[in-house]
């Protein structure tokens, strides 16, 4: 996998290889991934149903909130649209640096909560 547009980490790369297969996998049209203050991942699709709309990013803040989690390292978001960052801003306050990717994980750019 390239990201030839932003140098990312090996760990933040864990991530992109992490949202990519999420969102593969669910045929999905976001995947979204999360590293939370003790290195913990969480990894999910966007939700569509009639009755539940979630962003894949969202989804993934409440899966590190309801694990317990006190916080975020980074995020990767995969995704056609900007993403809005409310939720990773509610929980994990100014600063978290967020990538941005397309649906193959090659990150465009990155910016932070």
């Amino acid at each position: 996998m390239s990201n030839d547009a932003v140098d990312l980490s090996a760990e933040d790369a864990k991530l992109v290889t992490l949202a990519r297969a999420t969102r593969a996998r669910a045929r999905a049209d976001e995947g979204a991934a999360v590293r939370d203050l003790d290195g913990r991942t969480y990894a999910a699709a966007s939700v569509r149903l009639p009755h539940l709309d979630l962003p894949a990013l969202d989804v993934c803040v409440a899966m590190a909130v309801s694990s317990g989690s006190a916080g975020l390292e980074a995020a990767v978001v995969l995704a056609d649209d900007e993403p809005v960052l409310d939720a990773v801003r509610d929980f994990a306050g100014a600063g978290v640096p967020v990538h941005l990717g397309d649906a193959r994980g090659v990150i465009a750019r990155s910016l932070a909560t």
